[in-house]
């Protein structure tokens, strides 16, 4: 009779309980663009909604603010002769764009996803309301939250700071092009070191540019953690989430 192979420890073992509840996930424009200098890359979109899907199935509670750099941004040389406001609001516009493309890509996929803008246009997505979105969330729902703040002068990273103490998130994860903070741009300075660990301080006081200073203040002001790490690794986000050192941590994470 024919023995049965023997089941090895890493198959008993149950899957890492998630280390954050609820998270806020900032993506910059650029990275639903993928090699494409503008618009969405219908891949590169499919790839991240599969990370987002990998972590919703643990039930985790997933917010995002997306940017809108892939088609327009307020800051950018195309709009250095534009009046400063009409270019932030179509910067604005344009994350809108990426929201409904995600919301999109998440349906596809069986997650249930609202999109709810700073800027009212409501036969598009719904206005933000604090508690509605918060009730989304906890319903199992995925809210992509677009517009910015709303507001002009302020960047997508600010209005991600916003919303997660909005909704009371337990962590900002910034999905970037590199795999940390570092003290130095790696891709000019080869001998760049990255962080593991920074307080929010040390990030102003260093003016590191992974993410605006006023939202890292913001940050401070709440003790929000942010856990900068690279989207583009496969399996990332769930690795963040099930608390693996991976990226940069500004801050501290939370007493659980």
């Amino acid at each position: 009779m024919a023995m049965a192979e023997p089941v090895s420890a890493s198959a008993l073992r149950p899957p890492a309980t998630p280390a954050y509840h609820r998270i806020l996930l900032k993506l910059s424009g650029e990275a639903l663009a993928g090699g494409q200098s503008l618009g969405i890359d219908a891949g590169k979109l499919g790839a991240i909604a599969d990370e987002i899907a990998a972590v919703h199935q643990l039930g985790v509670e997933v917010a995002l603010v997306l940017g809108g750099g892939n088609f327009f941004r307020g800051v950018s040389q195309q709009a250095r002769h534009m009046d400063r406001v009409s270019a932030d609001q179509m910067g604005m516009l344009a994350t809108v764009i990426n929201g409904l493309a995600m919301q999109d890509a998440l349906e596809t996929r069986g997650i249930k996803t609202r999109v709810m803008s700073a800027i009212e246009m409501q036969k598009v997505c719904e206005p933000f309301i604090r508690r509605r979105a918060i009730r989304h969330l906890e319903k199992g729902r995925a809210v992509i939250f677009v517009g910015g703040t709303g507001n002009p002068y302020f960047s997508t990273d600010t209005a991600a700071a916003l919303r997660a103490m909005e909704i009371k998130a337990d962590v900002i994860l910034k999905g970037t092009q590199v795999d940390g903070v570092y003290d130095a741009d790696p891709a000019q300075v080869k001998t760049a070191s990255r962080f593991a660990q920074l307080d929010y301080q040390e990030f102003i006081k260093r003016n590191l540019r992974v993410m605006d200073i006023s939202a890292i203040a913001l940050c401070r002001d709440n003790q929000m953690p942010v856990i900068v790490f690279n989207l583009h690794q496969a399996g990332n986000v769930r690795r963040v989430v099930q608390g693996e050192p991976i990226g940069s941590l500004i801050g501290a994470v939370p007493e659980a």
